[in-house]
């Protein structure tokens, strides 16, 4: 009998880790914001594929913003979507911006980042986040994690882990006007 409230115990205990991981539970980590003017990017750096960018100079673009770590499997998987947001919608002016901030001590090497960026074919703007400066200015907790920005520089949309790629293009195309 013991045996079987450990195993049960331990059943309950895995399905809870399964239900909590990002990813599995998408729809519940996916969140309308009420719209704050969203942290500035400074802080952060040095910046690949672009000069360092400011919402100021964003103004008017409609901004993703996606942390994400080169050793993060579930950003990889991420990275694909991320993509077809950039290529579809770029020239209606959307802006991705990857913020790389690193889960281990190894993935703050800056030629290793450079290396990633070309492995996964990434040519939008990235920014190495080794203090995690943006990752607290945005109150982040999560790789990986999606922010919109609007055209006023407010944030209003957020999603964590895999998942939901229709709802947040859904959301990129309200904001450009596309819905």
């Amino acid at each position: 009998m013991r045996l079987l409230k450990i195993t049960a115990a331990a059943l309950f205990l895995a399905a809870a880790c399964v239900a909590a991981w990002p990813g599995t539970t998408t729809s519940a980590l996916a969140q309308e914001r009420e719209a704050s003017p969203a942290p500035e990017l400074n802080g952060a750096g040095p910046w690949f594929n672009s000069a360092p960018l400011t919402l100021a100079g964003l103004q008017g673009k409609v901004v993703l913003v996606e942390f994400w770590a080169r050793e993060c499997i579930n950003c990889i998987h991420v990275l694909p979507h991320t993509r077809e947001l950039h290529d579809r919608y770029a020239a209606d002016g959307l802006v991705v911006i990857g913020v790389h901030t690193p889960e281990y001590e190894e993935e703050q090497d800056p030629v290793a980042l450079k290396a990633a960026i070309r492995q996964y074919k990434i040519d939008w703007p990235v920014v190495a986040d080794n203090d995690y400066r943006l990752w607290n200015a945005y109150g982040n907790r999560y790789w990986p994690a999606l922010y919109l920005i609007d055209r006023n520089g407010k944030l209003v949309y957020s999603h964590f882990g895999e998942g939901n790629y229709e709802q947040v293009e859904r959301r990129v195309r309200a904001l450009l006007g596309k819905a």
